[in-house]
């Protein structure tokens, strides 16, 4: 403050001094909130990051340090609340309370946190929020204005009660929560609210008093939007009123494009090179003096203003620009005069950047899966493929091909818009998997292009019947002989299947002539056994009917027939139950005699294991001679590999009649050859090598063979 003293010595001398007398701000104010408890509501369920607003501290010294206030957030022993603040224009802060999780009421439903304001001063003073936290449905929209600062500009001769500006903030929340109120922000200085009258309920800010008569004069105006929830939320918004001189005038802008398609606008191409020119800017302002002295800039990352002279400017091409990222382009230019108050013009400019073909085709993918199926029509479609090109016009129009592997038979085609179909009707069982190329390409000027994998897998139908690989023939004749004490298996039937393993999982079944329950088959392995025990009375001849199916849809089958020939012999079976009863008889002697048996057994035992051998050795040198002798049969080596080798999985035997010594017997059969040299105590359609055992005589098996 200015202070004029007037000073006199004697009567001849009188001095006045002029004293500036400056007021030190002491920190004798503590922050204070407008009330010092307060209650906020959560909604249950809340989810992180809501945030209730509160209320500023105010600190009435009016030093920066002294005034200068921050903020803590104590008692959140949850560790669910943070403290959250954004500046706003007016330098104060937008306060609010910010959950860190999801909030549940049914955990707790009450909360007491405490906010420290601190101001700068020395020492420093606080002031301290309480706040009630509850859960539930609270007011959680401020008042949002349309924008966050206003500039006006009026002349000095404004008339006084007229409306200077009408300001709006609306407010998402209901009832008394949603019922906005304004009032000047305690930022605003008391000469601004002195020269102005703000309507509470309208938020229009109207002219109080006559502007004062001085060159320059800008008041700034922090309006505070309330809404009447508990507690209230408001912002802020900044209105600048500049005060002009009537005889200041705004630069006028005048531009001229090279290339003009209307009014403000004009057209380049994006393939322009950095540094060329856009368009001419002339400025013009008719004041005298610093009124007049315009200076312009336009800050844009694609252009640039650079100076041809006093008020004359040329825009050039800063960057290269990109139709397919920004085929639109707003700048503005700002011209500004150095009067008091500066007057400002901004003009906005567009430009329309023209598309180059200088985009390459793209595919959505690097390589496409289609599944179809076999035995569809021609022109059946298999997928679409699809490529995209950001460019305009002929560069942006593609045409679709394919590049064919050299095959005698491509069965695929390529329509215009890129659906692949088939020009043929597909066979799985003689290819499964297709793989080739598409080529695209657009039809710009020059023309681009780009490939991408195609893989077309050809889905089963069930269109083949299974076959019976063995028997090979339909009918087909098995002999077999019988023996007790043998296993039950008697030969392996095979099927197959060309389709794919959905629909060729295989199951067998005897459809005919098991009218006694005799014979079974196992479903999945195919193996042909008898289901019970074999008595005399069952041997005879049967015409056995067997049926193989797949497991597509529909089921397709297959049959086949073998004539079975049954010879059964229980001889061995009596000796044995003999030998049985015997021994069974045996079990009851004493005990030295059961010493002295087993002893005994023993021994034979010995001496069988001795004459085992001895006859193997001499089957051995009988089967050597037996090949010399039998054309049928070139060498041993290759007697092994038909038994080992042959496609048929069983051993068939068929008329056997010839006797090679008294162990072993060759089997012939005239359909097909299978030699084997079986012990005589198996059931002839074995395979497998077997002991014999000591119970059955020589003398036994000749009769066999002879039966």
């Amino acid at each position: 403050r200015m202070v004029d003293v007037a000073v006199q010595k004697d009567q001849s001398f009188f001095k006045i001094l002029e004293i500036k007398v400056v007021i030190e701000d002491a920190n004798d104010h503590q922050p204070e909130f407008p009330s010092k408890h307060i209650s906020l509501q959560f909604s249950d369920g809340d989810k992180k990051d809501t945030m209730r607003s509160i209320p500023n501290a105010v600190d009435r010294d009016v030093s920066v340090k002294n005034s200068q206030i921050s903020y803590q957030l104590k008692e959140n022993s949850d560790e669910l609340f943070t403290l959250s603040f954004s500046k706003r224009f007016d330098g104060s802060y937008n306060l609010g309370i910010n959950l860190e999780k999801e909030i549940d009421r049914e955990v707790k439903d009450t909360y007491t946190l405490q906010v420290i304001a601190t101001d700068g001063g020395s020492p420093p003073k606080q002031g301290v929020l309480s706040i009630k936290i509850s859960v539930t449905d609270v007011n959680d929209n401020p008042p949002v204005y349309s924008q966050n600062s206003y500039n006006v500009t009026v002349n000095n001769q404004y008339q006084k009660n007229k409306l200077v500006i009408a300001l709006h903030a609306t407010d998402l929340d209901a009832d008394k929560n949603g019922r906005v109120t304004y009032h000047f922000s305690s930022k605003t200085a008391d000469t601004a609210q002195l020269q102005f009258r703000l309507d509470e309920i309208t938020g229009e800010i109207f002219l109080q008093e006559d502007f004062p008569y001085e060159k320059r004069q800008t008041y700034e105006l922090y309006v505070e939007a309330t809404d009447g929830g508990n507690p209230p939320l408001t912002s802020v918004a900044m209105v600048q009123v500049n005060v002009v001189n009537q005889q200041n005038n705004a630069p006028v802008i005048e531009m001229n494009f090279v290339s003009k398609s209307s009014d403000n606008m004009a057209t380049i191409s994006e393939g322009m090179k950095v540094g060329s020119f856009i368009a001419y800017v002339k400025v013009s302002d008719n004041d005298v003096g610093k009124n007049g002295e315009v200076v312009c800039n336009l800050h844009h990352g694609k252009f640039k203003l650079q100076s041809l002279g006093k008020n004359k400017y040329k825009v050039i091409l800063k960057n290269l620009v990109d139709r397919e990222k920004e085929s639109h382009i707003e700048f503005i230019i700002i011209c500004q005069d150095k009067g008091s108050p500066s007057m400002k013009t901004e003009q906005k400019f567009s430009i329309q950047v023209m598309d180059v073909n200088d985009v390459q085709p793209q595919f959505t993918k690097e390589t496409f899966k289609f599944l179809t199926y076999e035995n569809e029509d021609p022109s059946f479609p298999v997928g679409f493929i699809n490529a995209t090109d950001p460019d305009l016009g002929s560069g942006g129009k593609l045409t679709y091909s394919l590049l064919r592997i050299r095959e005698q038979s491509f069965p695929f085609q390529i329509s215009d818009i890129g659906f692949i179909l088939t020009t043929q009707s597909m066979d799985r069982e003689r290819q499964e998997i297709y793989k080739f190329q598409v080529f695209v390409r657009d039809n710009g000027n020059p023309s681009l292009n780009n490939t991408a994998n195609v893989i077309v897998e050809v889905m089963d139908e069930n269109d083949n019947a299974p076959y019976f690989t063995f028997p090979s023939v339909n009918p087909f004749s098995l002999d077999v002989y019988y023996y007790p004490k043998t296993r039950n298996d008697i030969t392996v039937l095979r099927a197959a299947d060309r389709d794919s393993p959905r629909n060729a999982f295989l199951q067998y079944e005897i459809i005919g002539g098991n009218d006694k329950q005799l014979f079974s088959i196992d479903p999945y392995t195919g193996v042909l056994s008898f289901s019970r025990e074999v008595y005399q009375s069952d041997a005879g001849s049967y015409k056995l009917k067997f049926l193989v199916k797949d497991s597509g849809t529909p089921v397709l089958s297959a049959t086949t027939t073998i004539s079975l020939t049954l010879a059964v012999s229980n001889k061995t079976t009596m000796t044995t139950k003999g030998m049985r009863t015997k021994s069974n008889k045996m079990i009851d002697v004493n005990m030295v005699i059961i010493i002295v048996v087993v002893t005994v057994i023993v021994c034979v035992a010995i001496v069988i294991s001795i004459t085992m051998c001895v006859v193997r050795y001499n089957n051995m040198r009988n089967g050597s001679l037996t090949a010399e002798v039998n054309p049928s049969i070139h060498s041993k080596i290759e007697k092994s590999h038909l038994i080992s080798h042959s496609k048929n999985p069983a051993t068939l035997l068929r008329n056997s009649h010839e006797k090679k010594n008294r162990h072993t017997q060759l089997i012939k059969s005239s359909s097909q050859f299978y030699f084997v040299l079986e012990p005589q105590n198996e059931w002839i359609t074995s395979t497998t090598s077997r002991s014999l055992p000591t119970s059955i005589q020589t003398t036994e098996m000749q009769n066999i063979t002879n039966a």
